[in-house]
């Protein structure tokens, strides 16, 4: 990798690792701490992630009017600023505040990273995004993991360590990130090369697969809503549900590289190794809707990762590749936005047809958005001119 991509996924680390701090604990605080209903908790993570989605959307257009460090810096500031604010007050209703205003800073960020990791290695293709993809994971894992044992201690601790980890990372793109730069890096793709095709088709083709890629969110979305609660009425223990996670995180960093060779080998169209993962995806859940005790979760959870591990990384090289010149930012807001929406509605719906129908349905529902999701994947690149899908469709 280019010495500039090692920077961007250090920064993704660090990034993810103090956010990771506080998102697993927001609904315990608010509810346990701050003695609000689990509705009043919901509305408030709602608040935050639909910040995100603006903040991923005017991130993407910032990115591609004054380029990737200022974009950054910008969203690193209004993060650490709200951050600074929460630690010195996370009462009632300031918290709302301060973590609606996170979600906006954060989500500023994560757009132009996508697209710097895209833009400074676009001969790489699909190897920038994985490794960016590892890097969140890696944070999550960490972050996770060192947050619960922080906040044993007292949830304050949770909100300084949170603070220091974004210092770390506006240091690290102050010093690192001016002087990676777009310009500086190869920004033509296969598809810029071919002139017959319009970028209003390309965005057309982004948004079908985004669609794809929002109903695998609304799944997924659903092992840290209305699985996790169902896990704990079956007799599974916090304890051995967090677990759970723990193995995700690691199984993503240390199984990423095997997945690779395996998909360079055998899935060398984009489109393949989308359907594949989200065929996986779907056979997760199977799985879970039949267990009823912590090995057949574990077992769903190992098959879900598979499938994450697959689709995740591949819709913001769609993106990438889709992008015309100066548009980079712009596509991957829609690919963050795009998740993000995925991971507001997803527990709504999700706690609607358990509430109505049970959890059994909900697996039902949940596997139909995923054949949906492979309608989708089979259709985006019907959009675009044959012979430009077929030159793309085989990835780097």
């Amino acid at each position: 990798m280019p010495k500039s991509l090692w920077f961007i996924v250090i920064g993704m680390v660090i990034n993810v690792t103090g956010s990771s701090f506080l998102w697993p604990l927001n609904t315990i605080y608010l509810h346990e701490h701050l003695g609000k209903s689990l509705s009043v908790a919901g509305l408030v993570l709602m608040a935050n992630a639909g910040a995100t989605v603006v903040g991923n959307l005017l991130g993407g257009v910032l990115f591609d009017k004054i380029g990737g460090y200022r974009s950054i810096l910008v969203g690193a500031i209004t993060t650490l600023a709200a951050l600074v604010g929460l630690t010195i007050n996370h009462g009632w209703p300031l918290y709302v505040l301060w973590l609606t205003i996170i979600g906006f800073g954060s989500g500023l960020i994560f757009p132009a990273m996508f697209a710097m990791a895209g833009s400074v290695w676009k001969e790489g293709g699909r190897r920038a995004f994985n490794a960016v993809y590892v890097a969140q994971n890696l944070g999550v894992a960490v972050g996770s993991a060192l947050g619960g044992l922080i906040a044993s201690f007292s949830f304050d601790y949770i909100f300084i360590a949170n603070t220091i980890m974004y210092i770390a990372f506006f240091l690290l793109v102050v010093i690192t990130y001016r002087n990676i730069e777009s310009k500086d890096a190869v920004t033509t793709s296969v598809l810029d090369e071919q002139k017959p095709v319009k970028n209003d088709r390309k965005f057309i083709a982004l948004l079908v697969v985004c669609i794809g890629f929002f109903l695998c969110w609304i799944g997924y979305v659903q092992w840290t809503s209305t699985i996790s609660a169902y896990t704990q009425e079956i007799g599974v223990s916090l304890r051995q549900y967090s677990f759970l996670w723990t193995i995700n995180g690691a199984l993503i960093v240390l199984g990423q590289p095997v997945v690779n060779k395996v998909v360079y080998s055998f899935m060398k169209k984009v489109k393949v190794q989308l359907i594949v993962g989200m065929a996986i995806l779907m056979a997760s859940f199977a799985v879970a809707a039949f267990a009823t005790n912590f090995s057949g979760f574990l077992t769903a959870m190992l098959v879900l990762t598979i499938g994450e591990m697959l689709v995740w990384p591949a819709v913001p090289t769609i993106a990438s590749e889709l992008a015309p010149k100066g548009k980079e930012g712009f596509y991957q807001g829609i690919v963050n936005s795009t998740a993000t929406a995925g991971r507001m509605i997803g527990p709504l719906l999700g706690g609607v047809l358990v509430d109505l129908y049970g959890m059994q349905m909900m697996f039902i529902v949940l596997m139909g958005l995923f054949v949906l999701a492979m309608g989708t994947t089979l259709l985006y690149d019907k959009i675009i001119n044959a012979k430009v899908s077929e030159k793309y469709s085989v990835a780097k």
